[in-house]
């Protein structure tokens, strides 16, 4: 087993996609919620 420090540069994209993507589905849960918490609750 070789430890090779390129392969992490090489690998950066798809972590930053990964988290882009972890931060774009937890927006949508929060949008969500706010719309339902608007369009439900009692005045």
């Amino acid at each position: 087993m070789t430890f090779n420090p390129m392969n992490f540069i090489n690998n950066l994209h798809y972590l930053a996609v990964g988290l882009i993507s972890v931060f774009i589905v937890i927006g949508v849960i929060i949008l969500v919620t706010i719309l339902l918490n608007k369009i439900f609750t009692k005045k």
